[in-house]
Order: structure tokens, then sequence, then C-alpha cells
């Protein structure tokens, strides 16, 4: 498998970015040593707060959500996916599986054994995220689900079909450019220049360029029957689960409510609707973290087996 690493150059400076980084070696199932790129921010003794982000963005989407929960006291981990962010990137899109991402994960998650973890996640940190709770269910203390879904070969969205026909047709992927339209408030020049960044030119972006085909939204796409599994286990999982969809998503609409219905650690919980686009990390960071301090010190996290 060949790799790329974005040059440390194109990450200097970037607003709002002052975390160090931090890299875990992991390996491919060929046998590849890929470089996993994650922020790890606050309180070792603090509680563990998983922040996943999805297509085509990176941990950057976090960074006011990681500075506020860290000042709160809590440990912040954002980790960016295989192909995204600092992380290495395999250059064809050949090598990017969903089962593949899911065994890097789980492999990244395992090695530094988190556990007692609470979940944020978001797009594709849904779809992977979700699966990592499934294999590892007593990691989790909570999952706070938003903008995502874990399909099974049922069908896509018009907004999903918009974006999937968009993002394999463009020649140029502009990924700064998809993270400002799919937010309800403009981002300066520098914030979509700090989207850019992982992406020094189109041979970077195999990943960004993958991930929508990989959705799982026919029965005949790969991941049906591992997601129907993961399914099987969230039907069972009765620590809290609150929904934070946001209410200008064209692609997820209406998507909390499967998550409502089928998790039992969902029922009677203080369920929201924030504001913003797709990317709502980006519009309304000081909700997601009051709701990520709610399930945690207000009373919505309970013990009991997964």
């Amino acid at each position: 498998m060949k790799t790329l690493r974005t040059p440390d150059e194109r990450f200097v400076g970037l607003p709002d970015w002052p975390y160090a980084p931090k890299y875990l070696e992991i390996e491919d199932a060929g046998g590849t040593s890929l470089r996993l790129h994650y922020v790890d921010e606050g309180p070792r003794d603090g509680a563990t707060v998983l922040l996943l982000h999805g297509e085509p963005s990176w941990g950057y989407l976090y960074r006011k959500i990681i500075a506020a929960l860290a000042a709160a006291g809590y440990r912040a981990i954002a980790p960016d996916l295989i192909g995204f962010g600092r992380s290495d990137k395999p250059a064809a899109r050949t090598d990017y599986t969903y089962e593949r991402h899911v065994a890097w994960m789980s492999q990244w998650l395992t090695r530094l054994d988190l556990k007692d973890v609470t979940l944020f996640c978001q797009d594709w940190g849904g779809l992977i995220g979700l699966r990592l709770v499934a294999a590892f269910p007593e990691r989790f203390a909570g999952l706070i689900v938003a903008n995502t879904a874990l399909p099974v070969g049922s069908g896509l969205s018009e907004g999903f079909k918009a974006w999937l026909d968009f993002s394999q047709g463009v020649p140029q992927l502009p990924v700064g450019a998809i993270l400002n339209g799919g937010t309800g408030q403009a981002l300066s020049p520098q914030e979509i220049a700090a989207y850019d960044a992982p992406f020094p030119d189109e041979t970077y972006k195999a990943g960004a360029r993958q991930f929508p085909v990989l959705v799982p939204i026919t029965p005949e796409h790969a991941s049906v029957a591992e997601n129907k599994a993961a399914w099987a286990v969230l039907e069972r999982f009765e620590r809290p689960v609150i929904t934070a969809f946001s209410d200008g998503d064209p692609v997820t609409r209406g998507g909390e409510a499967v998550f409502q219905a089928r998790i039992p650690g969902a029922r009677g919980q203080p369920h929201v609707t924030l504001e913003g686009g797709h990317f709502l990390q980006e519009d309304c960071p000081d909700a997601i973290v009051a709701v990520i301090d709610g399930m945690i010190r207000g009373g919505t996290r309970r013990a009991g087996s997964a």
C-alpha cells in the first residue's frame, strides 16, 4: 500500500489550533504501518470525551469544542481518520473500505485503552464510531449522535444523492469550500484554508473521494451485514444516548428518529435539535459542549451493563 503524508508545514499557524500533535502507529492487515494523528487535551483523570469527525473534514472541526471541554476539566480526544488531517493517506481509492476504517480505529481505540468514554460522532464519525460502540460496548459510557446514520442498504436522501453525484463528478474536490457550504454561517478564508491544509493536491484526496461511495445505501453495498450486526448490539445498549441533530442539514434531516426508536439508552433522554448546517460543530460549538457536559454532569449517565 502506497501512502502519502501531508508535510507538517501545512499545519503551521492555523487559527484556533494550538494543539500539539500526537501519533500512534497502527498496522494494516496487509502489513503496512500507518501513522494516525490525534489531539489529546485536558486532564488525564477527567472524563474522556471522544470526538469523531467525518467527510471531508478532520479534527480541526472540533477546535472550539476541544478547548471548552479541556477548560471544563474533561479529557478531549479528537483523532483524524486515516486519509484525513495529519493522519497518513493511502494513495489508492481501493485502499479505502468501510471495514478497514473500522479495523484501523478499533486498533487505535484499544491501543490507547480508552474506557468510560462519552462519544460525540457526526457524519462518517458516526458510521465508524457506532461500529466501535457495537464492537466494544463496555468501553462507552454514553453516546451523542449528530447528523449521521448507520445505514443498512435501505436507500438515501435526496441531499445525500446530490452530495454523492457532486463528490464523484467534480474535477477537483474543493474541501474547504465544501465545509463552508455545509455550515450555517460563513467560515473565514483562514478557516477554509485550514480545511484544505491536509490536501496539498488531488493525490492526497483518495479517501475524501472514496468515502461517499462506501456508504451502504443499497443491499449490494459492502458492510450491510456488518452494520445490521452492529444494530443488533445497539438495540441492547442501555447507557445514555442523546441525539443532537441540526435543523439545517438536508443530508441527515430526520435521521435522529431511528436512534431514538431503536436504542434503549435513548429513551427518556433530553434529545435536542441544534441550529446549524451539516457541520454543526462550526455553527453551535457551545451548544454541543453543553450537551456533552449535561450528559456527564447532569445525571443522564448511569451505571449498568452495555
